[in-house]
Order: structure tokens, then C-alpha cells, then sequence
């Protein structure tokens, strides 16, 4: 096996999700635009916002190249390299990502919520180094907490860019990427209930219903 991905699309069919990030040809690769209406797919609990910065880097998933490493381990079984955009993504279509230690471990998964109303789902697949990331979180000039990995060969014939850099250096030239960044949301294993919008306030305003009723022998 070499260090490149190679490119999953035509895999099972659950890797094309409900919230509408691929398109209807596994060919055409994934939709970005579709992330400005994303919805969540799993229950999650925040975490909150370790940082409000709206910077959005990058880095070559070709430069993970110790075969024993998690990282290297986690993007060869679950990463696909998205063949138009450049972005990887994993089985249930979170956006690879370097993020710093406070992150967890490798293959950690995060909805990063952002103050335009966009969900970034995020898979950690790489770790800064304390040297990017001092407070695990971002460095200390507030920069970017977000850096996703990326193959920036492909990425530059698809996103825009008057430096030489992919997005001109930062995701949140893009539409579908941009935004500060207001919540971080964990997400576990359990998906939610199919139809259903999940408000934490209407859920904390049901359950101090369902107590009153208990309370009143009525």
C-alpha cells in the first residue's frame, strides 16, 4: 500500500448521506455548496468554542507518511479523497481535519457551528503540534483552529485562488466554509431520530413539562 488514498466513491451506498453532501452521480464528488444547509445526523453535546477564529488552513495529506502513525493509519481505512474538490472525507462524510490536542484523539468526530448558520462535520485526522496549537486549541494570535487536510493538487484546479494557495490560503474565502466560529458539538455514535429537529431549549422546556405532570397527581 502506498500513502495515497485512493479514491472510494463507488463504495457502499450509505456513504451518500441524507444531508445532501454528494451529488446524485458518485462521479461529480461532493457538493459544497450543500454544507450552508447541512443538518445533523448524530446527537452530539457541546463543548463549546475554544476559539472564534474564522481562519480555515490547510496542509497535504501526502506529508502523513509514517505507516505506523494514527493519523496515516485512520486516513488509509477511512479517508476518501473527494476526486473534484480535493477535500477527504470519511464513511459518514465529515471533513478531514488537523486539530489541536484539546481535540481528542484521532478519528474524533465534531460539529463545528459557525455564526452564519453553517455545520462543518469534522473528523481530527491529524494533530498540530503544540506549536500551532499552544492551547490545544489554536495559537496564541487566535488563528486557525480548522486546518483541513487536504490533496491540494486537485483542490487548486477547483477552488479560487490569486496567491498561488488553495482559497487563496484560508477555506473561509469560501462560501460554504465561512464563518466564525460560535460552538464546538461532539458527536457520538447514536444517530438521531429521522424527522425530527432537536432544539435543546424545546427538549429542557419538554422535560420540565413532563416533571410538572408527574408532580401534579392530576
Amino acid at each position: 500500500m502506498t500513502h495515497f488514498k485512493l479514491v472510494r466513491m463507488g463504495l457502499a451506498l450509505g456513504i451518500f448521506l441524507s444531508t445532501s453532501a454528494f451529488t446524485n452521480d458518485e462521479q461529480d464528488g461532493l457538493d459544497l455548496d450543500s454544507f450552508k444547509t447541512y443538518q445533523r445526523e448524530y446527537k452530539s453535546t457541546s463543548i463549546g468554542a475554544c476559539s472564534t477564529s474564522d481562519i480555515k488552513t490547510y496542509e497535504d495529506y501526502r506529508l502523513i507518511t509514517s505507516p505506523t502513525s494514527a493519523q496515516y493509519q485512520y486516513i488509509q481505512n477511512h479517508m476518501t479523497v473527494d476526486p473534484k474538490t480535493g477535500m477527504l472525507y470519511n464513511e459518514d462524510g465529515f471533513l478531514g481535519a488537523a486539530l489541536g490536542y484539546s481535540f481528542g484523539e484521532i478519528g474524533t468526530e465534531y460539529y463545528f457551528i459557525l455564526d452564519t448558520g453553517i455545520i462543518l462535520p469534522i473528523v481530527k485526522v491529524d494533530a498540530k503540534s503544540a506549536a500551532h496549537a499552544t492551547n490545544g486549541c489554536s495559537a496564541t494570535d487566535n488563528s486557525s483552529v480548522i486546518e483541513f487536510v487536504i490533496d491540494p493538487d486537485i483542490a487548486a484546479t477547483y477552488f479560487k485562488s490569486s496567491n498561488g494557495l488553495v482559497s487563496n490560503g484560508n477555506f473561509n474565502n469560501f462560501d460554504a466554509f465561512k464563518g466564525k466560529i460560535v460552538d464546538v458539538q461532539k458527536v457520538s455514535d447514536e444517530k438521531l431520530e429521522a424527522g425530527v429537529v432537536y432544539d435543546t431549549v424545546v427538549e429542557d422546556t419538554l422535560r420540565k413539562t413532563d416533571t410538572m405532570l408527574l408532580e401534579d397527581p392530576r
